[in-house]
């Protein structure tokens, strides 16, 4: 045991350092570039900043942005969670599954899945065309609306899976106990259940603020004139202007900070002993025909919910030219799909993004159970300096860090850690380590944490050494978290666009900008036909992660 306590002495520091190199170098480079030009220290650009009105309105649009998405899909997820898991209704099972599929479905698939649906050439405008008789599209999907749409429509995910697992652990004894107090539904609802799921509702929050504020692929397709940070600092950034666009990208992080912080309290801290283990049985509704209307309007909302889904299957079977003016397509065709397999030009970004992701994920994977190991006691120090290392990627967008990677690996500065990445294999499968840290670290170092110390004394008391024992017995146990995480991580990398189209080359093309190209061609039976095998891929690696967690 005191060989391993040396080994941790040594090992933690080394993996501060990499992950001061992966995570905090970066984005402290993006910062001394904001404040320097040719070598000297200036402010120039950050008084451009403040001077330029339509700087202010992209953060205030970032931040308007984001409070309306908490607040939509945060509604809409506490809403559905509750229902599906307190009130019994016909087929209460099945929705509740369909209303996860949003998890899996890819950000730029699902916004491409928006433009048929309700785009100016949609089903639903061309739908509207035809009755009418209208030579032009009744309505232009874009701007805010048409954003906040697609954030609440595939956000509530967060809150709803959330709140969902928070009442898996609810003791029913305390509705018993409101109950037999004289407490009807809507007050235990208000006085009791709300406030115990207080921190689901507020993690539910956060990731919705920091998805939004880091939302590249809705805003840039259907924003229009609403420009937000994102898309604000990409523009920058193609028009030469580095250091107004450094000033851009600190501004975001700064947005994102804010609403870590907010997020943080509205969380607040976990009830004790509220958690029992026991989900409270779902309340049947007295009434035969309150039941079957709470069933029709469930079923209603998560067919609305997943439209988008069945839309982008539809579309991939659209023949080339066969949807012009009717609001469905008159010709169909598996081509599409055969295109994807036969052709190796267009089949060759499955492979480039499977193997970017897989190697991502692995490695973050790898890092992150070295970290759990390490950092396993709370109480020091370094443990906490690791475990800030691995969440920080969580508060700072994906823009920022495709921003800050170009920046610090587009010289050669081995004393500084920094290599020339930029145009090679390798920035984006790193790119991807990073942003999937956060998603890998947190559930593996709380899983580490959650095991008995008396485990590993055991096993020392049988013989086994550190290495022995961490194979045999501990690594076994963090199996089904660490497959869920690593599987999370691969689906985040396998859909990602918005670190993609700021780092990728044309030997690392990945699906997303593939679905992109296809869509300005007019190919949108080939653009869907990529979203819905990108969508089967994702499916795959939760379900894989799943079966491995059902037989570990």
């Amino acid at each position: 045991m005191k060989s391993d306590a040396v080994l941790r002495r040594i090992v933690a520091p080394l993996l501060l350092l990499v992950l001061a190199w992966l995570v905090v170098e970066p984005v402290a480079l993006v910062a001394l570039d904001a404040v320097r030009s040719g070598g000297e220290w200036t402010l120039a650009a950050v008084r451009a900043f403040v001077a330029e009105p339509n700087e202010w309105r992209a953060a205030l649009n970032s931040l308007w942005l984001a409070l309306a998405s908490v607040v939509l899909a945060g509604v809409l997820g506490v809403s559905l969670g509750l229902l599906t898991r307190l009130t019994d209704f016909p087929g209460r099972r099945i929705v509740s599954a369909l209303l996860a599929l949003p998890a899996v479905l890819p950000p730029l698939v699902g916004v491409v899945a928006f433009l048929f649906l309700y785009g100016e050439s949609g089903i639903f405008a061309r739908a509207v065309m035809a009755s009418t008789g209208a030579d032009t599209p009744p309505w232009r999907f874009e701007g805010a609306g048409a954003v906040v749409l697609i954030h609440a429509t595939t956000m509530y995910v967060y809150s709803y899976l959330l709140v969902r697992g928070a009442l898996a652990t609810f003791d029913p004894a305390l509705l018993e106990a409101a109950t037999a107090l004289g407490a009807g539904r809507w007050r235990a609802l208000r006085t009791v259940i709300l406030p115990l799921l207080r921190p689901a509702i507020g993690n539910g929050a956060l990731l919705t603020a920091l998805s939004s504020l880091a939302s590249f692929s809705a805003p840039y397709v259907f924003g229009g004139g609403f420009r937000v940070l994102p898309t604000e600092i990409v523009s920058t950034r193609l028009n030469g202007d580095i250091s107004i666009a450094m000033v851009e990208t600190l501004a975001l992080v700064a947005l994102s900070l804010v609403a870590l912080l907010l997020a943080s309290r509205l969380g607040g801290a976990a009830t004790r002993g509220a958690g029992k283990g026991l989900a409270p049985a779902p309340r049947r509704t007295r009434s035969r025909r309150s039941r079957v209307a709470i069933g029709a309007a469930m079923w209603g909302v998560t067919l609305w919910l997943l439209l988008p889904h069945v839309t982008l299957l539809v579309v991939s079977f659209v023949r080339q030219g066969a949807w012009t003016t009717t609001a469905l397509p008159t010709a169909w065709t598996a081509g599409n799909y055969l295109t994807l397999i036969t052709d190796p030009v267009r089949w060759r970004p499955f492979g480039t993004s499977l193997w970017m992701a897989s190697t991502a994920a692995a490695a973050a994977g790898l890092l992150a159970l070295a970290v759990g190991v390490t950092a396993r006691d709370p109480g020091r120090p370094l443990s906490r300096w690791l475990e800030g290392g691995l969440a920080l990627p969580w508060a700072v967008p994906g823009t920022v860090y495709a921003i800050a990677l170009a920046t610090m690996f587009s010289v050669l500065q081995p004393a500084a850690g920094r290599f020339v990445l930029i145009g090679t294999l390798w920035l984006l499968p790193l790119a991807y380590l990073i942003r999937s840290l956060p998603v890998i670290g947190r559930p593996v170092v709380a899983a580490i944490r959650g095991l008995d110390p008396a485990l590993d004394e055991a096993a020392a008391s049988l013989g086994a050494g550190p290495w022995r024992a961490f194979g045999t017995v501990t690594l076994p146990l963090l199996a089904p978290v660490l497959a869920g995480a690593v599987a999370l991580a691969f689906v985040m990398g396998l859909g990602d666009f918005m670190t993609s189209i700021i780092l990728y080359t044309y030997d690392t093309r990945p699906v997303s900008l593939e679905i992109l190209g296809a869509i300005r061609q007019g190919e949108l039976g080939v653009a869907a036909a990529y979203g819905v095998v990108l969508t089967v891929l994702s499916t795959g690696a939760f379900l894989a992660a799943e079966r491995s967690r059902r037989f570990a």
